[in-house]
Parts: structure tokens; C-alpha cells; sequence
């Protein structure tokens, strides 16, 4: 599905609302002056309160499993808004809440 390309600076939150991090870019492809961000390399996740009743279980880094078809940036596929992620480890999603709105990929 087509949808906008994210970059380093993108909100990115797990869904218990723990802020996920960019871990890498790629510095040669640029959207909003950004590096943007491809599937290859998983986010960290920073503040996630998920815990159940054995105990904690944030929500640490997130590999994105779904990507742009088409489009590449230094032979990987870039992240889209609308791409899916797990997260590690409990194995719930990430929400992309906010995104440079000029370029989109599919």
C-alpha cells in the first residue's frame, strides 16, 4: 500500500506508548532533511510501562516485517507509514503517529 516514507525523526510509538527510536538511517537518501529509515534496522523502544501479572514485560525493540514494495534506498526496501512492526518481547505492534507528509512510496 502506498503511504508516506518515514524518516529518523518520525514519532514511532509501541502500542503501550513507549517512544521508539530509529537505530539507523540511510544518509544518502534524505525526506524533510531526514535520513530515511529502512527495514533492514529494527527500532529501540524507550518507556514502554507494559507488564503483566509475572511481572514487567516493556516492550524493547521493535523489527519492522513489512516495508515498501517498490521503492529502495541503498538496495533496502524503506519504511511507509502504514509498514508493520513486532515488537520484542511480547510481540505487540507500533503505531506511526506522525511523518514528513510530502513523499509518498508503495
Amino acid at each position: 500500500m502506498p503511504g508516506f516514507l518515514l524518516h529518523i525523526g518520525a514519532t514511532v510509538l509501541c502500542l503501550h506508548g513507549g517512544q521508539a527510536q530509529a537505530t539507523a538511517g540511510n544518509p544518502r537518501v534524505r525526506v524533510a532533511g531526514q535520513p530515511v529509515v529502512t527495514q533492514p534496522y529494527p527500532h529501540t523502544i524507550a518507556g514502554c510501562p507494559f507488564a503483566t501479572a509475572a511481572g514487567p514485560q516493556p516492550c524493547v525493540t521493535a523489527q519492522w516485517i513489512s516495508a515498501a514494495l517498490r521503492v529502495r534506498a541503498g538496495g533496502q526496501p524503506v519504511l511507509l507509514q502504514d509498514s508493520q512492526a513486532t515488537c520484542v518481547p511480547n510481540g505487540t505492534g507500533v503505531s506511526v503517529f506522525m511523518t514528513q507528509l510530502r513523499v509518498r512510496g508503495s
